[in-house]
């Protein structure tokens, strides 16, 4: 049937209404679009806070002084001439104080190897320093949302952090993890997996424990580099509390700031360099390589290199920047790659106490002050290369000298199997108070005490 003139007229308008409709649909549309991409781009990400942490103070009785340690190396049968005098040789030039402790276990003759004394060594340690944190700051273990264990060589079943749940009867829906296998660098790594889940999981609550288990690697055998490990090992752990809570702000200690992780695992002689296995007598311990330190510093030259743009001011980048074109470009044969000065960026530094060795190498190529660095070797005096927990033990001393200030930023820098360099920045916001019941604080007045340098061990 024909249109007429006047129902094209009266049609118009109803096409323009249309059409009206349509561009408002796709106007609001793409304004709603835009909103909530706007709103994901500022949406500010969740802060993370540390509120506390504790670190374990074994009993005196736990102490093994160098003559303890030595008279048991010679009454043990198990030991030939020279596995006695490589062992005397790393403890004359280790640093250590008579302070350093081993479980009961390992301080008797013969020494008692066996999964029961290694849980009694893990329970002793972890159930003592979560306790204490909780009751310091007064938190209802049900309150506590994520839980991560991080201990290397040790991991029964059922875990460790199922151990801690049943302890302290955590709820049943806690987020529980438990991390092994992955050296002296894990509990950085646990940092890092808290403040992802906390970004997540937001207005959490964090309990992390880091620790090591001596017992069952305790090495007998005859293989100087899997000797050295127990001549360097010791007793200890800590229990960090962490927080994404807003409210947390007013009263905690730290923020996190940076957290850069990296791994050399894919090269052969890195991934070698620290290494669980059984000798010709299947006697188990942990082999450490003479190419430690070489690995160790490829390892933190490549965490630097993320690091370093985050938190370096900007003249320090242009001059490392411009060293590296001047070497490209051979301007000079003698041009070296400039090491930016990171005490512009830090007021402490809290190096892994793996060893002197580990800590002179560190200040001598960051350029540190003594100052800089007795955090970690007073660490290593008294308390031993406590493994993962040691940064914390370092970050305790500071606290108990009352040196650490409302903003003040603390490098953490731990060194792990694998190989692995992981780093952990925080800021001080809240100027903390030294307690009574500080790792450090009986003993605190004696340090710093005078250490001469060695020289390298071969």
């Amino acid at each position: 049937m024909a249109t007429s003139p006047q129902d094209n007229i009266f049609s118009l308008p109803n096409l323009m209404l249309q059409i009206t409709q349509h561009q408002l649909l796709v106007l609001i549309t793409g304004l709603a679009a835009i909103c909530i991409l706007l709103y994901l781009l500022c949406r500010r990400k969740a802060r993370i806070y540390l509120l506390d942490f504790t670190c374990y103070r074994a009993p005196d009785s736990y102490r093994i002084p160098m003559s303890m340690f030595l008279e048991h190396v010679f009454l043990d049968n198990q030991f030939d001439p020279d596995s006695i005098a490589f062992q005397m040789k790393i403890l004359e030039k280790s640093g250590f104080s008579g302070e350093t402790c081993v479980p009961p276990s390992l301080s008797q003759l013969p020494i008692r190897k066996s999964l029961s004394f290694a849980k009694e060594e893990a329970t002793t340690v972890i159930f003592s320093v979560v306790e204490n944190l909780l009751k310091e700051n007064n938190i209802n273990p049900q309150s506590i949302d994520i839980l991560i264990l991080n201990s290397s060589v040790f991991s029964p079943t059922p875990s460790l952090s199922a151990m801690i749940v049943s302890k302290f009867r955590m709820r049943s829906n806690i987020k529980s993890f438990n991390l092994s296998g992955m050296g002296c660098s894990a509990g950085i790594v646990s940092v890092g997996l808290a403040k992802d889940l906390m970004r997540v999981h937001q207005s959490s609550l964090a309990l992390i424990v880091s620790t090591e288990v001596l017992n069952l690697n305790w090495y007998t055998g005859k293989i100087r580099s899997m000797l050295l490990p127990q001549c360097l090992f010791r007793m200890g752990g800590a229990a960090i509390l962490m927080s994404s809570r807003n409210e947390d702000r007013k009263t905690a200690k730290y923020e996190l700031k940076h957290l850069v992780r990296t791994t050399k695992a894919q090269d052969d002689q890195s991934y070698a360099c620290v290494f669980q296995d059984a000798d010709l007598e299947d006697k188990t311990g942990v082999s450490i390589s003479k190419s430690i330190l070489k690995v160790a510093g490829d390892a933190l030259k490549a965490n630097m290199i993320s690091l370093g743009p985050l938190v370096l001011p900007i003249s320090e980048q242009f001059w490392y920047g411009m060293s590296i074109v001047c070497q490209h470009v051979q301007i000079s044969s003698k041009a070296s790659i400039y090491m930016p000065n990171f005490r512009k960026a830090f007021e402490h530094f809290c190096i892994h106490a793996g060893g002197r060795a580990v800590i002179q190498a560190m200040e001598k190529n960051l350029q540190l002050r003594i100052n800089d660095v007795e955090a970690s070797k007073m660490t290593l005096h008294r308390f031993g290369n406590t493994s993962s927990s040691s940064v914390w033990y370092e970050l305790c001393y500071i606290e108990a000298k009352g040196r650490m200030r409302r903003g003040d930023r603390v490098w953490q820098i731990s060194f792990g199997s694998g190989f692995k360099c992981n780093s952990a920045v925080w800021i001080c916001i809240n100027t903390p108070e030294p307690k009574v019941a500080n790792a450090w604080r009986d003993r605190i007045h004696s340090y710093p005490v005078d250490l001469p340098d060695i020289v390298k061990i071969s």
